[in-house]
């Protein structure tokens, strides 16, 4: 198709997401499912962000960047979930031209921080269990607030190329989209102009954003567990094991499948079900594999039961006092 018919043809305003339609007998089953992980989700990222900022014993570097990855994760399946539900519920959902590139850029965004924030937080641990005499001069306040937002910097830069490349194709039809969300990769099948460019950055800012950080977190780890090793407690290693397999699992699923996506054909069937991987699965475990199971996180959580039961007592007594003097 040559420049001038280009030209010719109707600019797409809408688009159609598909969702999950080759499944539509499982769709009440497939909405509860998704549903209740969203809902667990945010109950579960919203509860280690609201202990983080009020306890003043976690208020240190692991938290810290625990509260970002949080914060990451709300704004991540915020973007996605409603959506997909929709989707759900509605059997497609229709999407406008600028909505659908607004949460291509959130989810972007949200998906470039992450990759890195991940590889500062096994760098993080790596430090303190590795090198504790040198933890509390490396990771300073400075130090960590550097460290987060060069991460969510990161993040911008990325979607911001993606997005400078992606406004400039040109979409004249057909407009359905066979995903659960705007991805680049399904967007770029649609238009009717010329997606070298957009493939060949994809693919640079692919290597660029899984590449170091999984091998920065991997190299970390390795340290890690040779450290865990060196524990001379049975009790203390295999806890140890347990919280650095749990993450290594979670992040290799995380990198090899958004590496898998972004590297398939765009019709490959592999592709949605990959994509649930990256984009359900890490908000849904990484509170339980990084701060719920944690002693530190369920002291906490006491704490807080116990204010609320003492305020929830003088509340009741004041109450009375007030009752007393009215009567």
């Amino acid at each position: 198709m040559d420049e001038q018919q280009r030209e010719n043809q109707t600019h797409v305003t809408l688009f159609i997401l598909l969702g999950f339609q080759n499944l539509k007998h499982l769709w009440i089953l497939l909405f509860l499912a998704f549903l209740f992980i969203y809902i667990f989700t945010m109950a579960g990222n919203l509860l280690i962000v609201v202990l983080v900022v009020t306890d003043q014993h976690l208020h240190t570097p692991m938290y810290f960047f625990l509260c970002n990855l949080s914060c990451l994760e709300i704004c991540y399946s915020s973007t996605l979930s409603p959506i997909l539900l929709t989707t759900l519920l509605m059997d497609g959902k229709a999407i406008s031209f600028s909505h659908c590139f607004l949460q291509l850029f959130l989810f972007g965004y949200c998906l470039g921080a992450e990759c890195y924030l991940l590889s500062v937080m096994s760098y993080d641990r790596y430090l303190a269990i590795c090198k504790p005499l040198h933890y509390a001069a490396v990771m300073n306040i400075r130090r960590c607030i550097q460290l987060a937002a060069v991460s969510w910097t990161n993040g911008f830069i990325g979607i911001s190329i993606i997005m400078t490349t992606m406004l400039q194709l040109k979409y004249c039809g057909p407009n359905e989209i066979d995903h659960y969300f705007c991805d680049s990769v399904p967007l770029k099948e649609l238009s009717c102009s010329d997606t070298d460019l957009v493939e060949h950055v994809n693919l640079i800012l692919l290597f660029i954003y899984t590449m170091p950080p999984f091998l920065i977190t991997l190299a970390s780890y390795i340290y890690i567990i040779r450290a865990i090793l060196r524990i001379p407690s049975t009790t203390g290693r295999q806890k140890a094991f347990s919280t650095c397999s749990s993450h290594l699992i979670v992040v290799s699923i995380y990198y090899g499948s958004l590496i898998t996506v972004y590297l398939l054909p765009p019709s490959s069937s592999m592709n949605k079900a990959c994509s649930l991987l990256y984009t359900i699965l890490p908000p849904l475990v990484n509170p339980l594999i990084y701060s719920l199971r944690n002693k530190d996180v369920k002291r906490a959580l006491r704490r807080v039961k116990n204010k609320v039961a003492i305020y929830n007592i003088l509340q009741n007594m004041l109450i009375d006092l007030l009752n007393v003097k009215n009567k």
